[in-house]
């Protein structure tokens, strides 16, 4: 059998196909583009996320035996607000998860509505990025389009909706929309309530291994397969990354170097961190996962390579990187604002502690380590609540820099474990389909099985004390420059 995984993500669809022993048959990537209205808006076109992952998914099958297809599944860009008119038309461009567009909605949320109430009703407070507060904007901004909504989506669930002609979510994907009942993973009837939206204007509900329905027979068609291929839920991208990682189970850890960074930390229990710092969702392994999200985390890499310095060799810059924890330049990565931990969309990038004699070379250091820094800033969080960590996954576009590694290790304290596959969430959403077409009887089973570390790398105690000094001189950075941006972002 072969299972396609598809990963929704921000600049491109990632298609991976897979067989049931793990192994990876082909990778396709499509890109499409990304539209900035206004400062500070992000947009994407749902009909060409469509068209690229038919376009994807035809390129992936050729030379393949087509009959073998068994199952689709998906990884994908959270957050965003997909809505459709009573034909299922997109009624207006997707406004995606890294769009600060929000803050009086979100205001509105935490400030009226109380973040103890959003909190019992969804583990979670409102973000900018979240998707309730772009509905609240929809409604209080463009009234004829929110009088038109008929269903409510997010990105991956447009794909499937497409491909099965079922209105269908999963539980960790729902969870980042501040609708859902986490504890109980159910759509909560008081969110909707208070963003004027009804139950069936939301879509169905299912764990990330479950089966929706299976390609419509012209999709089928179209693509040359069964129309008894089946398509699975998935998962949002950081859990599907997670389940592509191992990352399932109760206390395991995993970071994503992605166009966001995220640390991810899995659990069989339920729990919330009391000042909402980090998201508590549900798993795509049937439980629970804490996850801290920064919005930029590869991205000021690519950002500081490709249109500050205009190079696309990243290596080479990095080659003269030679002296660790010894850097006088710090980096802020908030070029979209920031979410975990201090939930403020006016938050912007920085460097600070540049003289005569800093380089290019240091500039370039203190983008990386400034991502790892923010990164850290979630572990501590974690480790407030006495989570302990001690290893960690790692994936994600940035985990390919040996360096950017090293980095990681160091600044966090954890031993950084690469494993075979560094495809993240196409491969996770391979595996979610591998076990909804019966392969496996769990997700845990499946990455037991199919999941390998090849390496592991160690911190240097020696290395770490010094990150940790830097460290705490990085985290009084953004409290004292946070008036500044309330500032020149209304200016």
């Amino acid at each position: 059998m072969l299972f396609a995984g598809v990963d929704l993500g921000t600049s491109a669809v990632k298609l991976l196909l897979m067989d049931e022993k793990g192994k990876i048959h082909k990778i396709v990537s499509k890109e499409y583009p990304l539209f900035f209205p206004n400062p500070g808006w992000s947009e994407q076109k749902p009909e060409d996320w469509y068209a690229q992952t038919m376009a994807g998914l035809k390129e992936l099958l050729e030379g393949s035996d087509k009959s073998e297809l068994a199952g689709i599944s998906f990884g994908g860009q959270m957050h965003g607000l997909v809505i459709l008119d009573k034909d299922d038309n997109v009624i207006r461009p997707a406004i995606l998860w890294n769009d600060g567009r929000t803050q009086e909605e979100t205001d509105y949320l935490n400030n009226v509505i109380g973040k103890d109430k959003l909190s019992e009703y969804t583990a979670n407070i409102a973000f900018a990025g979240f998707t309730a507060p772009k509905i609240l904007w929809v409604r209080n901004k463009e009234p004829e389009n929110f009088e038109r909504i008929a269903k409510i989506m997010l990105p991956k669930d447009y794909l499937a909706y497409m491909l099965s002609g079922v209105h269908c979510t999963d539980v960790s994907d729902a969870s980042g929309m501040l609708l859902f009942d986490v504890k109980n993973r159910c759509w909560s009837r008081e969110m909707l309530e208070i963003c004027h939206v009804r139950e069936d204007q939301m879509a169905k509900i299912f764990e990330s291994y479950e089966v929706v329905g299976t390609l419509k027979p012209e999709i089928a068609a179209e693509l040359g397969v069964s129309d008894q291929v089946k398509v699975i839920a998935g998962a949002g991208d950081n859990a599907a990354a997670a389940v592509g990682t191992g990352t399932v189970g109760d206390g395991m850890c995993n970071i994503s170097l992605g166009t966001s960074g995220t640390i991810f930390i899995s659990s069989e229990n339920f729990g919330v961190d009391k000042f909402n710092a980090l998201h508590a969702f549900a798993h795509a392994d049937g439980h629970y996962h804490l996850m801290g999200c920064m919005l930029s985390a590869a991205s000021c890499n690519k950002w500081w390579m490709e249109d500050i310095i205009g190079t696309k060799d990243f290596a080479a810059e990095q080659a003269a990187i030679d002296k660790l924890g010894e850097n006088h330049v710090f980096y802020l990565p908030y070029l979209m604002g920031e979410r975990s931990p201090h939930n403020n969309p006016n938050a912007r990038s920085t460097f600070i502690g540049m003289t005569m004699d800093t380089t290019r070379a240091d500039m370039t250091q203190a983008v990386l380590e400034g991502v790892a820094f923010a990164l850290r800033d979630s572990l501590e969080v974690a480790k407030a609540l006495g989570i302990k960590i001690e290893r960690t996954k790692i994936c994600g576009g940035g985990a390919k820099s040996p360096l950017w590694r090293k980095i990681i290790a160091n600044v966090l304290g954890l031993k950084v474990d690469m494993i075979e596959s560094e495809e993240g969430p196409g491969y996770g959403g391979a595996i979610l389909a591998a076990v909804g077409c019966g392969a496996f009887a769990s997700v845990e089973e499946a990455t037991a099985a199919l999941v390998k570390i090849v390496d592991t790398l160690d911190p240097d105690p020696e290395l770490t004390a010094k990150y940790d000094a830097r460290y705490q001189q990085f985290r009084e950075i953004y409290p004292t420059c946070k008036p500044l941006f309330d500032i020149i972002t209304k200016a």
